[in-house]
């Protein structure tokens, strides 16, 4: 982080964000249009702006920055927590915030925001709208189930829950129907080139190219795998705790439960998968694992192909000996 003069950390709420420059200390400013002009004209030359990713407040500050030619990033919250609590701190205040994010900028390599097109945009507002939706769905299932086990006390109840999951299907049928739509337009070609791998299915090809932002969002395959939350984690503890390894479940659930569904033809008609899958049930492991670590190949292949722009090649590593 030394090639900038200096580093900001930016912590966002509502209706103010507070900012704290790693040679000028603290000041905060309106998080509207004015208090991003104000802060961007207080603003030196080539320095780092490094915000949490809030889901929403962080994205128009984020995107006024990157169109006004300031270095900007955008790092997991879960991340800045950690380094918080590494160094016990006891006081927790939006100022107090923005110089943690200061300080975790300097210490580490944090990956550089671009702002975002009108398609990805709106790409990203029916995802979040679809996962909303889909949340809500399986809450709905759950509520009729409860509701059959009580033998239906109020058929008024359960009809009322059952128009709501007839309305929830057409608009998640719409909303993906509208995403596939965007993505053939602006990303037909990365669409096709993932297509192209065998067990990866068209709404898994599109799915992937909207939660990545084309692939954009990661430089390496390992960042992809553990943002899909497909990684496997070990929990060992001396000699006396030795727990199964384990998929950490901290990431797109959505995204893998349709990779952990590719996973099944994969590892019937993908030979690199096929092979994985094999090795794994020879040596007496589940196929549960061994389809989880298909989905971790299936997206690795995903990754490999997005970036080199080349097809899928089962024969590519026998072609380079």
């Amino acid at each position: 982080m030394t090639k900038y003069n200096e580093i900001y950390g930016v912590d966002i709420s509502k209706d103010v964000f507070d900012a704290y420059g790693s040679n000028r200390g603290h000041f905060q400013f309106k998080n509207r249009e004015t208090g991003f002009k104000a802060f961007a004209k207080a603003l030196p030359e080539n320095v780092l702006v490094v915000m949490e990713a809030t889901g929403y407040y962080h994205y128009r500050l984020a995107q006024f920055l990157d169109k006004n030619g300031v270095a900007v990033s955008v790092v997991n919250p879960l991340s800045v927590k950690r380094f918080i609590q590494m160094k016990l701190a006891k006081v927790k205040t939006d100022k107090s915030d923005s110089k943690a994010i200061c300080e975790y900028a300097q210490l580490n390599e944090v990956p550089l925001y671009s702002a975002v097109t009108d398609v990805q945009a709106e790409c990203l507002q029916l995802f979040r709208l679809l996962d909303s939706y889909l949340k809500k769905s399986t809450a709905t299932k759950n509520k009729m189930h409860g509701e059959e086990t009580l033998g239906i006390p109020s058929p008024f109840v359960y009809r009322s829950l059952k128009r709501d999951l007839k309305h929830l299907k057409k608009e998640i049928k719409a909303i993906e129907g509208r995403l596939l739509e965007l993505v053939k337009g602006d990303q037909q070609e990365q669409l096709t080139l993932l297509k192209s791998i065998p067990g990866m299915g068209e709404k898994t090809a599109w799915f992937l190219i909207v939660s990545t932002e084309g692939f954009s969002k990661f430089e390496r395959a390992g960042q992809l795998c553990s943002y899909v939350g497909i990684t496997p984690t070990i929990r060992e503890s001396g000699s006396s705790v030795r727990g199964r390894s384990r998929i950490s479940k901290v990431g797109n659930k959505k995204l893998r439960n349709l990779l952990f569904l590719c996973a099944f033809s994969a590892s019937k008609y993908n030979k690199a998968c096929r092979e994985i899958y094999q090795r794994i049930v020879a040596k007496g492991k589940s196929k549960k694992l061994a389809l989880i670590a298909v989905a971790n190949k299936l997206l690795k292949q995903a990754f490999a192909i997005a970036k080199s722009g080349r097809p899928y090649d089962e024969d590519y590593r026998s072609k380079l000996a």
